[in-house]
């Protein structure tokens, strides 16, 4: 089989789900970048032939690091699931001459390069400028209109953004968001090419007026989705959208849903502004996550898109709805292998899949007075779920029972996550009414109930 070398990271689909959809297609030799999930090893060791792990480095030497152990295993393909590790792969594949996300990458990681190509080639984008220092903060508000966003060129999951109305919020918000992402750091949540860049470099950008209600058949859906998909040999091939419940202040991610409840007509309209987007960023071959804004009478803007696919369970909820194992489809296009994309992007598909972030906080983003400890098993979620639906926990993205819940802050996002679980319901729009049952009664739930088994229905 061709071996196939997998560089691990924090972030992205966890190891159980995407080590055998990789082995599937070759032999997976890892090289851990990061600490490998220990809770979850029975589960995804089997599925390599090999694991290594590496002591922190960057740039040149990160590069030389995968080459060398690219070449070590004659790797016929090397890729990576993580946001932070995007970067360093495709620079490795340049050098190994493998196929890999390209030259542009980068337009693809730093949020500021990003606009700034969308910018030139007319993609929708907010107004935006840079910050580096403390001088380009008044600046911005000379040109912008606030309220603000500010958020980490580097960052992922929301993590380091704040909303600021004034230079002084601004300049007070600059100071926490470079904190926040010192301890990301500290955790493995960084970039991880350069390790100085995300710390400082920030940027300031207008908050366009979100607006679901002139797009979804139903209401309580969040004002933005995704469209994931994969670029082959430069050429974009969108499979699918993905729907979110509304986010919580700043813009924290709660649920992700696929298939999203919009008309046929409007999916195909998201899917055109998706391909303009990112064929301005002149990628070679990798997975793409394109996030867009939905306004009132059509607008959209777009948020962002990564060189990779969408975090947490997004692939196994493509798998499960639409039958598309995108990450053995990479793998295969990787390898030079003949992919069979759909001709147009997937629009309907069976039931509903989605991933649930537990935080300790409300629908409208404010914190729990009181922080019980997580335990899946002490939920009643047959009291929660509608009929037919199941919730189950994903292990490797969550916290051990018994721990305290992580206390919800804005600008750490993410990083406040206790644990992920994957709901399936008989529809997109029951599925959202079930995870907003689930968000409105979780604290009550940790306090009161009962053990229960670990996968509900």
């Amino acid at each position: 089989m061709n071996p196939i070398l997998f560089i691990y990271a924090k972030g992205g689909p966890p190891l159980e789900y995407a080590l055998p959809k990789i082995a599937a297609h070759g032999e997976v030799h890892v090289l851990a970048l990061a600490p490998l999930p220990r809770s979850t090893e029975a589960t995804w060791r089997p599925w390599c032939a090999s694991v290594t792990s590496a002591r922190p480095q960057e740039g040149t030497e990160l590069v030389g690091l995968i080459c060398a152990h690219a070449a070590r295993v004659e790797a016929a393909a090397v890729l990576t699931l993580s946001e932070y590790a995007v970067v360093a792969v495709a620079h490795a594949c340049l050098r190994l001459g493998l196929a890999g996300a390209g030259e542009q990458v980068v337009a693809a990681r730093d949020k500021r390069l990003m606009r700034q190509v969308w910018r030139d080639a007319g993609v929708p984008v907010p107004g935006f400028a840079e910050i580096h220092a403390a001088q380009d903060i008044a600046r911005a508000f000379e040109t912008l209109t606030p309220p603000l966003l500010l958020k980490a060129a580097w960052s992922a999951g929301s993590t380091a953004h704040l909303t600021v109305r004034t230079e002084q919020e601004a300049e007070r918000g600059w100071k926490t968001g470079r904190s926040v992402m010192e301890a990301s750091s500290g955790q493995g949540y960084a970039e991880l090419h350069r390790a100085d860049e995300g710390v400082s470099d920030f940027l300031l950008e207008e908050i366009v007026t979100g607006d679901a209600t002139d797009w979804f058949d139903g209401p309580d859906w969040g004002d933005y989705v995704s469209v994931e998909g994969i670029v082959a040999d430069g050429v974009y091939h969108p499979l699918c959208i993905t729907g979110r419940m509304p986010t919580i202040p700043p813009f924290t991610e709660r649920a992700s849903i696929t298939p999203a409840a919009l008309p046929e007509a409007l999916q195909r309209r998201i899917e055109d502004v998706s391909r303009t987007a990112v064929d301005a960023l002149g990628l070679g071959t990798c997975a793409t996550h394109t996030e867009i804004k939905l306004g009132a009478g059509g607008a959209m803007w777009l948020i962002e898109t990564a060189a990779r696919f969408g975090g947490v369970m997004t692939t196994c909820q493509a798998e499960a709805v639409f039958g598309l194992d995108m990450i053995g489809m990479l793998v295969r296009q990787l390898l030079g292998a003949r992919v069979a994309y759909p001709a147009r992007m997937l629009t309907e598909g069976a039931g509903a899949a989605g991933s649930l972030v537990v935080l300790a906080a409300d629908s409208a983003g404010r914190p729990w007075p009181h922080l019980p400890r997580w335990d899946f098993a002490a939920v009643d979620w047959s009291s929660l779920l509608s009929e037919g639906s199941r919730i189950t926990l994903v292990d490797e993205l969550s916290l051990p029972a018994g721990t305290v819940m992580p206390a919800y802050e804005e600008a750490g996002g993410a990083n406040a996550m206790a644990a992920v679980c994957f709901v399936t319901a008989a529809s997109g729009p029951v599925l959202l009414a079930d995870c907003g049952r689930i968000v409105a009664s979780l604290p009550h739930e940790l306090a009161a109930a009962r053990p229960t088994s670990r996968s509900a229905s």
